[in-house]
C-alpha cells in the first residue's frame, strides 16, 4: 500500500533538498562536543571510529532507502517493522523511537541554554530552555515549508562552519598564524595511534555513530520525494559528505593538538583554533553550536510528531493524535510534543547530573536498537541477493559493536544499562498490548461472523 494521501498536500522534494534535510537533522552537538569526548578515550584513532560509523550508516540508511523506494510509507522503519514481524514491532519501534528522541530533544535544550548563557550569564537555564522549545515549536506549527527554510538555511550555515574550521586549520598548519603553542606530529605507530589501546577505541564508536544519527528523519521525510528512486542519491550524497568532513574535521584538530590536550570542556576545533590565538573563535563556535542544537532539536520534533501521528493511525496510541487541521498540522500531536518538552526542562533541572545524562545516552542507544529493526526489516521484506546479505551482518555487527563498545568505559557504561531498562520496560508494554489486540480480535472475528449469519 503506498503512502496515504496526507503527504500530497506537503511540497515535493527534490533529491538535494533531502540531502540538505538530512544534513540539518544530523549535523549537531553530538558532533561539535561529542568528537573531543570520543578524542578522549581513543585518541587519533578516533578518525577510524568516524569511518567505521559512516559505513555501518550507509548500509543502514541503503536498506531503509530500498524499502522506501519499494513502497513509500509515512511511518518509514516503524511501518516497515510491523510489516516485518507484524504489530508487535511497530508498537515498540515507534514508542522506543518516541521516548529516545523526546529524552534527545531535552538534552538538546539544556546543550543550547548553556551555550547562550555563556553570552548572557545571568539569565537562568529553564528561561532560555522554554525560549528554544517554543521557537521549535512554532517552526512545526507553520508547517511543511517553513520546517524545509529553516532546515536548509542551518544546514547550510553548519557545512559553512565546519569548512570554516577546515580551511583555517590548513592555513594555520603552513605557519600562516605563526608557529601556535605545540609542534605538529603526525601519529605512526600503534602505540600513538591507539594511545590507549582497543579499550579505548570501542566506547569511541559509539560517538562516530552519534554524529549521523538522523537517518531515521532522512527515511520519514523521503516519503515527499518527486522521484521516489532518488531517495538512494540522497542518502548517498549526504553520508559522502558528511563522512569527509567529519574525518577531515578531526584529523586537522588533532593534528594541529595533541589529543590528550583536547577536553570535554569545550569542542576540539575550539581548542585547536585557540592553539593560534586566534580572535573571536570561541564566539564564533558558539553561535555555530546554538545553531546545530536548534536545527537537529527542530528536526527531532519533526521525527517525534510524525512517528506519533502514525502509531495513532494504525491505533497504537490514542486516536486523537492522528487529528490533523485541514492544513496537515498535527496540533494534538503537537500539543503533547510540548508538554513532553516542558517535562524534559523540569526533569533535567531536577535530576542530578549524571543521572540524566546516563538517561539521554540511553535515549542514543536506543536509536541504534531500531537500526537494528530496520535490518532485520530490509531482509524480511525485500529479495535480497547474496551480496546484500553480506552487507546487513556487516551492517548489523558495526552497530551491534558500538553498542557493546559503551561497557568499555565507565561514563557510557551505565547508559548502557540504564537502555535495557528501557527497552524492558517498552518490551512488558508491548506484551500486555498483546493480550488486548488479540481480546479485541476475537470480538471483531465474531462480530464479523454473527454479520454474515445474519
Amino acid at each position: 500500500m503506498a503512502a496515504n494521501s496526507g503527504e500530497k498536500t506537503e511540497k515535493l522534494l527534490r533529491w538535494w533538498e533531502l540531502s540538505l534535510l538530512g544534513v540539518a537533522g544530523t549535523i549537531g552537538t553530538g558532533f561539535f562536543l561529542g568528537s573531543s569526548i570520543a578524542i578522549g578515550m581513543a585518541g587519533p584513532s578516533v578518525v577510524f571510529a568516524f569511518a567505521i560509523a559512516a559505513i555501518g550508516t550507509y548500509i543502514v540508511y541503503e536498506a531503509l532507502a530500498k524499502m522506501t523506494i519499494a513502497d513509500p510509507q509515512k511511518g518509514s522503519f516503524r511501518t516497515y517493522a510491523k510489516k516485518a514481524y507484524g504489530r508487535w514491532a511497530g508498537f515498540a519501534s515507534g514508542w522506543v523511537y518516541f521516548m529516545s528522541e523526546m529524552l534527545i530533544t531535552g538534552s538538546q535544550l539544556t546543550a543550547l541554554s548553556i551555550f547562550t548563557r555563556i553570552w548572557f550569564p545571568g539569565i537562568p537555564l529553564w528561561i532560555f530552555a522554554s525560549i528554544y522549545g517554543a521557537l521549535g515549536i512554532l517552526v512545526i506549527v507553520i508547517g511543511p515549508k517553513g520546517f524545509d527554510r529553516v532546515e536548509n538555511l542551518l544546514a547550510v550555515l553548519k557545512i559553512a562552519a565546519i569548512l570554516m574550521f577546515i580551511i583555517l586549520a590548513i592555513i594555520a598548519l603552513f605557519g600562516v598564524f605563526g608557529n601556535g603553542n605545540e609542534q605538529i606530529t603526525i601519529p605512526r605507530t600503534y602505540g600513538q595511534i591507539f594511545p590507549n589501546g582497543l579499550g579505548g577505541f570501542m566506547p569511541a564508536l559509539i560517538y562516530g555513530f552519534y554524529g549521523f544519527a538522523g537517518i531515521e528523519i532522512m527515511g520519514l521525510l523521503a516519503v515527499r520525494l518527486k522521484e521516489k528512486k532518488d531517495a538512494m542519491k540522497s542518502g548517498k550524497v549526504m553520508l559522502f559528505v558528511l563522512a569527509l568532513i567529519y574525518i577531515t574535521s578531526v584529523a586537522l584538530a588533532l593534528l594541529i593538538v595533541s589529543w590528550n590536550n583536547i577536553t570535554t570542556d569545550e569542542s576540539p576545533f575550539v581548542t585547536a583554533l585557540n592553539n593560534y590565538n586566534i580572535q573571536y573563535v570561541q564566539h564564533i563556535f558558539n553561535g555555530v553550536f546554538i545553531i546545530a542544537g536548534f536545527s537537529t532539536m527542530v528536526a527531532s520534533l519533526f521525527a517525534i510528531i510524525r512517528i506519533l501521528v502514525t502509531l495513532a493511525e494504525d491505533k497504537d496510541a490514542p486516536a486523537i493524535f492522528a487529528k490533523q487541521t485541514k492544513k496537515k498540522i498535527a496540533l494534538p500531536a503537537i500539543t503533547l510534543t510540548a508538554g513532553g518538552i516542558i517535562i524534559s526542562i523540569i526533569l533535567s533541572r531536577v535530576m542530578p547530573g549524571r543521572i540524566y545524562e546516563y538517561v539521554t545516552t540511553a535515549a542514543g542507544l536506543m536509536l541504534l536498537y531500531n537500526w537494528c529493526f530496520i535490518i532485520g526489516s530490509y531482509g524480511r521484506l525485500s529479495k535480497l541477493t547474496a551480496k546484500d546479505n553480506v552487507k546487513r551482518f556487516i551492517g548489523f555487527f558495526l552497530v551491534l559493536i558500538a553498542v557493546i563498545g559503551t561497557t568499555f568505559h565507565h561514563t557510557s557504561r551505565p547508559g548502557f544499562f540504564v537502555s535495557l531498562i528501557f527497552i524492558v520496560v517498552v518490551g512488558l508494554i508491548t506484551l500486555i498490548m498483546q493480550h488486548f489486540w488479540k481480546k479485541n480480535k476475537g470480538n471483531e472475528d465474531k462480530s464479523t461472523l454473527f454479520t454474515r449469519l445474519e
